[in-house]
């Protein structure tokens, strides 16, 4: 099982990501915007990374590119609600900016967990 960094800000949001991984067995970290994901997976990484796109202080899409310059390898799973705005392009932008998949909001825990399984594979 892996140790899985979330990075978004809404609360619940964290907490049900947090709730379906764990149920699989990986164990989660979280962090409430872009800012303090970076520094957690700076300090302690994690084996994948899943980060919400529209966030304050660090949106998802500069934090991905962060995230790929320090570890070309890293698996990387954005989500998005797409805010006010609907998706507006947020998720197809987030592949081509280094996630290896994006998952719309809500998305149901198998289809979390089956990404999740899939980027873990990738990296054993």
């Amino acid at each position: 099982m892996g140790r899985i960094l979330v990075i978004d800000d809404e609360e619940l949001a964290r907490f049900t990501v947090r709730k379906y991984l764990e149920s699989a067995g990986h164990s989660v970290i979280e962090a409430k915007d872009g800012i303090e994901g970076l520094a957690q997976q700076n300090d302690d990484p994690c084996d994948l990374v899943i980060t919400d796109i529209i966030m304050p202080e660090k949106e998802g899409l500069e934090t991905i590119m962060e995230l790929r310059r320090a570890d070309p390898n890293l698996p990387i799973i954005a989500i998005s609600g797409g805010g006010r705005e609907g998706y507006a392009g947020y998720l197809e932008s987030a592949q081509p900016f280094g996630a290896n998949y994006s998952l719309a909001k809500p998305f149901s825990q198998d289809d979390l967990l089956g990404a999740v399984e899939s980027c873990l594979s990738k990296t054993s």
